[in-house]
């Protein structure tokens, strides 16, 4: 007797360790695609925007999480309200949150390497909208042709001035690539140009107060000019209150973006002219793009965003 049941324990063991040696875990499936997700499964992405200031921003900030419920993917966004110090630290917390796929809007394009190279270094990888980056492995790009925008408002500043006259030219944040490639655009334009002279250069940071504050002094300066091209819609509608106030209603002022307030001032003539961006579809396209690059699927490595002339 005492046989038999030793040799049912032996047996019954045996089947117990065979057992062990062949189940496998639920969650341990390498075939999986959304392995590259988090434990629920979900594709976790994080946004880091430049500013919630800027209305250009907030809309694309919108497009990405109305487009991210649609797809059931989870998003955290992140506000450096224009200063690289804080996007660096805000990218570094959602690298340690282990998101899927970083998608940045860079402050400053140079100043962002660091926080591109560290996600680089947790193997997360990074998509830029509106902005890039100037360093560090970013797998996809999502802008319009700033340069094509930039030359498109020049072209529209040189056909109101008939060839002739004196341009401002109210720059973007210095480093960041948008402020480079609109301003390089425009100059492509005024410098083919003998007729037209740009007197003032200087920048305003994106931002409608600081355009304000520049106009003013440069009208103060007692420079003579006959347009003002703005590198956004902010600090074209700074300028305008500043022309107004100077009773210059008579310069032409161009923006980039075509936000809803310059649209408006459009429209009721107090702008001439805004090189009307999509925001919503840069987010809309950066959430997508996203979501393939956590599915392994291939990108382009950059995606375009189509530009058009606003006028009254």
């Amino acid at each position: 007797m005492f046989s038999k049941f030793k040799l049912g324990l032996i047996a019954f063991l045996t089947i117990g360790l065979l057992a062990a040696c062949t189940t496998e875990s639920p969650t341990s499936n390498g075939d999986d695609e959304t392995d590259a997700s988090g434990d629920d499964g979900e594709v976790h992405i994080g946004l880091a925007v430049s500013t919630q200031n800027n209305p250009f921003f907030v809309t694309l900030r919108e497009g990405a999480e109305e487009k991210a419920e649609e797809l059931g993917v989870d998003i955290t966004v992140v506000d450096a309200q224009d200063d690289a110090a804080t996007q660096l630290s805000s990218m570094e917390d959602l690298i340690q949150q282990d998101v899927d796929v970083l998608v940045v809007n860079p402050t400053d394009s140079e100043a962002v390497i660091t926080a591109v190279e560290a996600a680089n270094e947790a193997d997360i990888p990074v998509v830029t909208v509106d902005r890039s980056a100037d360093g560090g492995e970013v797998v996809a790009h999502i802008a319009s042709d700033n340069v094509a925008g930039g030359e498109m408002a020049g072209d529209f500043i040189i056909e109101q001035l008939g060839g002739e006259g004196n341009v401002v030219e109210l720059e973007g944040i210095p480093g960041s690539s948008a402020a480079r490639e609109r301003g390089e655009g425009f100059h492509n334009s005024v410098g083919a140009e003998d007729g037209i002279e740009v007197v003032a250069e200087q920048p305003a940071d994106f931002d409608r107060a600081e355009g304000l504050t520049v106009m003013e002094n440069i009208i103060q300066s007692g420079e003579e000019f006959d347009a003002v091209f703005a590198h956004n819609d902010e600090m074209a509608l700074g300028a305008v209150r500043a022309l107004e106030s100077a009773g210059m209603d008579d310069v032409i002022v161009v923006g980039f973006d075509a936000t809803d307030d310059a649209v408006e001032a459009v429209e009721v003539g107090e702008m001439d002219a805004t090189i009307a961006q999509q925001p919503t579809e840069i987010g809309e396209q950066g959430v997508e793009t996203a979501l393939d690059i956590a599915n392994s699927e291939t990108v382009e490595d950059f995606i375009p965003v189509d530009l058009e002339l606003v006028t009254q």
